[in-house]
């Protein structure tokens, strides 16, 4: 009896966030459904970042501009192999950039709109 109880409460407060009635203003959607084109492909850099390691890594990025493999692994608590391994996922997404020095490949944020990203979320979520 308590779950039916429990259920009809959550149905009750989850409904408040909808309309009541479907209705919609049709000169907004028309104005605003192409823009949402320019959004695809946008989710691929937050699913990057969505991922503990590598947002940590990011924010390690934003921290010191630039660091080595081995320093990111070791900041981060894995082996070498692993911090690569998502170092190169970073790159590929155009979020961050590397050089060779010697025997050392040192790595940073592409851009000053990645380190503003890490630094927004950071921001949000202490703010959440």
């Amino acid at each position: 009896m308590k779950v039916n109880v429990l259920s009809e409460k959550v149905i009750k407060q989850s409904s408040k966030d909808t309309c009541d009635t479907f209705c919609y203003d049709e000169e907004v959607v028309q104005r605003v459904q192409p823009e949402i084109k320019k959004v695809e492909g946008v989710e691929l850099i937050f699913k990057a970042l969505s991922d503990a390691t590598r947002m940590k890594i990011a924010y390690a990025l934003s921290i010191e501009q630039e660091l080595c493999v081995c320093d990111v692994a070791n900041i981060i608590g894995s082996t070498t192999a692993t911090a690569s391994h998502h170092l190169r996922l970073l790159r590929n997404m155009k979020l961050a950039k590397y050089r060779k020095e010697g025997k050392l490949v040192f790595y940073s944020l592409a851009d000053d709109h990645v380190h503003q990203l890490v630094s927004i979320a950071l921001l949000h979520s202490k703010e959440a």
